[in-house]
């Protein structure tokens, strides 16, 4: 089991709300595993009920740091499941599955949009927006109580800015791309040296080496454009050339 550590937990970020809920069924569900989860260590994502193998409840979870472990999953699994059977959140049989966010995850918090800013998302909103519900762009940042996004799927007319209040997201989700795919690797890696350290199995590093910023690309950098080397002007053809010219020779004439 590996349940977070006192030591490893940030509780501001573990307390968090969430800024894009679920409605109906899967908001009672919510209201049950919410604060179990939080007691544990883990922070609620997302919750999804669809008709799959009858009736399928998918809870989405992650640490506050926004890794997730397999042990992570069985061990909420373990601690829920009598939960919900004793607060019967749906009249009806189910199948309980737990996750995590996976790569192109939803973005529910604040901390979400703030993290991921720079990426590719796409977002569905409660209350339309200059006549339009859906929305895809690179996430630029928050502003506020609002994020800004740089569209690209913009119409004729259409403003490519486009400012959405989080409250009023339904849905917001990243979108795979392959820098995506390569931040969320350089996370996964340091979160599991970090998970060694504190456990002991891998040690500390020194004091005066530099903490790698996930944020940062490690992209190759561009090869500097250095001009070409003047070609040579004092070699054996010049001075022949040269000497021709002297003699009154025409110097494209052999010798």
């Amino acid at each position: 089991m590996t349940d977070p550590t006192a030591d490893s937990v940030d509780f501001d970020l573990l307390a968090e709300p969430r800024l894009v809920v679920e409605p109906g069924v899967a908001a009672r569900v919510s209201a049950v595993a919410g604060p179990v989860l939080q007691g544990m260590g883990y922070r609620l994502v997302r919750i999804k009920i669809s008709g799959e193998f009858g009736c399928t409840v998918q809870i989405m979870a992650e640490r506050p740091d926004g890794t997730m472990l397999i042990e992570d999953c069985e061990a909420i699994s373990r601690a829920l499941s009598p939960v919900l059977d004793v607060a019967d959140p749906i009249e009806k049989a189910y199948r309980l599955e737990i996750s995590s966010p996976g790569i192109d995850r939803p973005l529910v918090r604040r901390s979400d949009f703030e993290r991921y800013a720079g990426h590719l998302v796409k977002i569905e909103m409660a209350v339309a927006v200059r006549g339009r519900k859906r929305f895809r762009g690179k996430l630029e940042g928050v502003e506020g109580d609002a994020i800004r996004l740089h569209r690209d799927d913009i119409r004729a007319g259409e403003d490519t800015e486009v400012v959405l209040v989080m409250e009023d997201i339904a849905d917001a989700r990243l979108v795979l791309t392959d820098e995506l795919i390569a931040e969320s690797m350089r996370r996964g890696k340091a979160a599991e040296r970090e998970l060694k350290q504190n456990l002991g199995l891998k040690p500390a590093p020194p004091p005066h080496a530099k903490k790698s910023d996930p944020a940062k690309s490690n992209a190759p950098k561009p090869k500097l454009n250095l001009k070409k080397k003047p070609a040579p002007k004092n070699t054996k053809e010049h001075r022949l050339a040269a000497e021709r010219l002297r003699r009154g020779i025409d110097p494209t004439e052999g010798d």
